[in-house]
């Protein structure tokens, strides 16, 4: 008999059917290599260079926050100085969005990687010294044409600012976009305050004050803008050159940033008009667009956390689906607490939308940020003005519900637009 104990003896194998697969193995993979695996899942920590242009381009939001509130805030100064009547404001506000459609049309066509510091440094410094001429004019002449200048350095510093905040997120690895431009609503909330805290102050003096101390600034921040940290990196993570996008879809992507900023429109020209309507106090009527504000704040905040974790599709979709249900409500309720919560909601709801979109539009490029830009704020300036004319035939609050509306085709429209779109 054969010793079955024998070391010589023929280990017995074990036949396999022809077509059937072979058994699963549980430590096929050495186990080096699944700790790779697991570790390159993980998301990678970005760069200290990558950290301090976030930091830098955090500032640079900012800035343009604090320049647009200052502007806005202390109108009626400038109309006053100047002894306009309101039409003549409405040309210089005229003039000063046709120069930012300049600026923003000139910015994509001038914005390369290697071009955006200095095209930032540039923009600022020039919406900062257009700031400081504005508060010194005393014509309807010399007013226009430095709104004109105005609007012009305000687009083309906004087209350097987000295409260099897309490049910059592609480096860093995680959507930063939002936090970006929560730091430009958190300037334009702090410079409101200072605006309303020096109501006594000369608008002039608060002008050349804010517009050389940002000249400082920017003067200041000058050798780390030039050393601008993912001005070096491809736009998109897969390759080494701008993807184009389908002309169908950049048009997509503008038609809702546009419906996004009609809604922003109508909250800082009629959110204080509608509580007023309602009885409101003149205290409850102008913390209507504060809260608006806050909600948006708090929105852009917290919205780079809820991409990372659900996409941006989704994100944008419900948040969407928020400011539709918000705004409608506040509406329909008819009454103070109400109006004001729905307001909260709107600005919450839409808060990462325009960072979403942005985004979106950055993998085709600055030429493509700039259009969805453009489009954008061609919703910002006409949509007040086309609500009031609505106004005029119907009811505001009847009116108020088109940028619900707006919102709830954004919900519709959102996957469409923004699938494949995370940095």
């Amino acid at each position: 008999m054969p010793d079955h104990h024998s070391p010589h003896r023929r280990p017995r194998t074990r036949t396999r059917r022809p077509g059937r697969p072979p058994p699963p193995h549980r430590h096929h993979t050495p186990y080096g290599q699944r700790v790779c695996q697991r570790r390159s899942r993980r998301v990678s920590r970005p760069t200290a260079a990558a950290r301090r242009s976030r930091m830098l381009l955090t500032g640079y939001f900012l800035g343009m926050g604090v320049v647009m509130a200052i502007w806005g805030a202390r109108m009626p100064a400038v109309q006053h100085a100047a002894h306009l009547s309101t039409a003549q404001l409405s040309l210089v506000l005229l003039a000063a969005a046709l120069g930012m459609v300049a600026g923003l049309r000139t910015g994509g066509r001038l914005a390369r990687p290697e071009r955006l510091p200095r095209l930032l440094m540039g923009g600022a410094v020039g919406l900062a010294g257009a700031l400081a001429v504005l508060g010194q004019c005393r014509t309807l002449a010399s007013l226009l044409a430095a709104a004109l200048a105005f609007g012009a350095a305000h687009g083309v510093v906004d087209v350097a600012a987000n295409s260099a905040a897309v490049r910059c997120q592609n480096s860093y690895g995680r959507p930063i976009m939002s936090s970006l431009h929560a730091a430009y609503s958190l300037g334009a909330l702090g410079a409101a305050a200072l605006a309303a805290a020096t109501a006594a102050t000369s608008h002039s003096v608060l002008f050349l004050a804010t517009g050389l101390a940002l000249t400082a600034a920017v003067l200041a921040a000058r050798p780390r803008t030039l050393a601008l940290h993912g001005t070096d990196q491809p736009p998109t993570p897969s390759g080494g050159t701008a993807a184009v996008l389908p002309r169908r879809r950049l048009w997509l992507l503008g038609a809702l940033a546009a419906a996004s900023l009609l809604g922003e429109g109508a909250a800082a020209d009629w959110a204080a008009v509608h509580v007023h309507t309602l009885d409101g106090t003149t205290a409850a009527a102008a913390s209507a667009f504060a809260l608006y504000s806050a909600g948006m704040t708090l929105g852009r905040l917290t919205g780079d956390r809820l991409t990372t974790a659900f996409g941006t599709p989704s994100v944008v979709r419900v948040g969407a689906v928020l400011a539709a249900a918000g705004l409608t409500t506040g509406v329909l309720a008819g009454s103070v607490p109400a109006a004001l919560a729905g307001w909260t909601v709107f600005g919450l709801g839409l808060s990462t939308t325009v960072p979403c979109l942005i985004t979106a539009a950055g993998r085709g490029g600055p030429k493509a940020v700039a259009t969805v830009s453009v489009t954008g704020y061609l919703g910002l300036l006409a949509g007040p003005a086309l609500i009031g004319a609505l106004a005029t035939a119907t009811t505001l609050p009847t009116t108020l519900l088109l940028p619900a509306l707006l919102a709830a085709a954004l919900a519709v429209l959102a996957h469409r637009a923004l699938e494949n779109t995370a940095p």
